[in-house]
This record gives structure tokens, sequence and C-alpha cells, in this order.
């Protein structure tokens, strides 16, 4: 089995695009959460990545509040004024379809399992080894896949901590072996890492190969929808830089 890893497409419907187009041949995806926020295409994204038909597909923060279960009271001002014209915009349908995804993490075999933020909290951004060392405890499977922070990162556990990349260029290849693997394959729609490309992952069971990849996209049409959304400008301009 191939699974494409998907997480933190906010909307951009050129980022999602260009993964689709670039990702090599997969069988099924996983959807890592958030969904919307953001960006200026939340119904078109959903849309697309229903069609898809994950094989799991878990909520982020930003789905959860955009779909009216939570309040905007953890948000900074900009992810709060992006988040409810995202409410305000969406369909009821897939606002309920939003309202509906189920929380991480989920098992997806008998080696991975996904999350958004951490496996023992949703919610909670896994930084540094401290944050890994906390998620570590409470996985249940050799490989645990999150997102939320929006920047690749990987920690391996034998019997201590042990560095692992960190995940860049254009694709990095990790080898599961017997460690256990903590892994973050980045943003589809908003990297804040410095380098603006979508990034994705790909995992091969067979192998028991993780490769993340990133590859360029239209910047300048997501950036154009978001200001003619009467989004904040800033928004856009983060896009071309990564941040």
């Amino acid at each position: 089995m191939r699974y494409l890893v998907l997480s933190d497409i906010h909307a951009n419907l050129e980022a999602l695009e260009a993964v689709l187009a670039a990702a090599p041949a997969y069988d099924r995806a996983l959807v890592l959460g958030d969904l919307v926020g953001y960006g200026a295409d939340p119904d078109a994204v959903i849309e697309r990545v229903r069609a898809l038909d994950p094989a799991a597909i878990i909520r982020g923060n930003h789905d959860k509040v955009g779909a009216g279960l939570e309040s905007v009271a953890s948000f900074n001002h900009l992810a709060r004024y992006a988040i409810a014209w995202t409410s305000h915009v969406l369909t009821p349908a897939n606002k309920a379809w939003l309202a509906a995804l189920p929380a991480g993490p989920a098992a997806i075999d008998d080696h991975v399992e996904i999350c958004h933020g951490a496996p023992f909290d949703e919610d909670v951004y896994i930084f540094d080894d401290l944050d890994a060392r906390r998620a570590f405890i409470v996985m249940q499977r050799p490989l645990c896949l999150f997102g939320h922070t929006h920047v690749p990162a990987a920690f391996r556990f034998l019997r201590d901590m042990e560095p692992v990349g960190p995940p860049r260029g254009p694709r990095f290849e990790l080898k599961v072996d017997d460690a256990r693997y903590l892994v973050n394959c980045g943003a589809v729609g908003q990297p804040r890492d410095g380098d603006p490309r979508a990034a994705f992952g790909l995992y091969e069971t067979d192998t028991r190969t993780l490769s993340v990849m990133r590859v360029p996209y239209d910047i300048s049409t997501a950036q154009s929808k978001i200001i003619a959304a009467g989004l904040p400008e800033v928004l856009a301009q983060r896009l071309a830089i990564g941040r």
C-alpha cells in the first residue's frame, strides 16, 4: 500500500492541486486535518478532498472552529478573521461534513497512526525533543504521522531520542526500521519553514519508506484569491516566503 500524506491544506486549492498532480502513484490518501482556514477556497478544497475518498481523515483545530464546534478564543487576530470568514462562506453541507470529522489519533494499520497535533492532544504542537518525548510515551504504533506545526520534522526513538533530518529539499527519504518514528511531512497550503513550496508525504508500507516531498505551485493565484475575498493581505504575503 502506498499512502499519500496530506496535512494543513488550509483552503489553498492551488497548492493542493499541485501536490495531487506531482505526487507519485499512490493507493489511498491520509488527511491529517486543517482543510480550512487562512485560504480563499474552503468549499473547493473540501470537495476535492472528499473526492479522493481518503483511507482516513481527521480534523484539525481550524476545522473545529470553522464548523462551529469551538470558539475562536485560542486564535490570534489573523486566524480569527480568516476562520470567521470561512465559517460564513462554507456551504451548510460542507460545514456539516467538517463538523463530523473525527478527532485523532487514528490507527491506520499495525504500523501507522495519524494525529493532527499530538497523539495525546489533537491541539498540542510538537516542535522540539521535549514535545516529542511526551508523544512517544503514548504512541501506539511504530510510526506516528502528525501535522499542525506546518514544519517538516522527524524524531526517532530506539533506546533514546536520536536526531533525524530535518526533512529538507525536494525529496527526503526515511526508512522506518525497528525504532519508533514521529514525523511531520509539512503543510500543503501553509508552509512555515521558510520554503514556500507545498509539502506532502508518501509512505510505502511494503518497504516501510516515508518520503517527504516539496512541489512549487501557483502562489500568485492563491494570493490574488485571498485579497479578492477581502481577507487580510498579510495572509497572501506570507505564502511567498513560507512563514
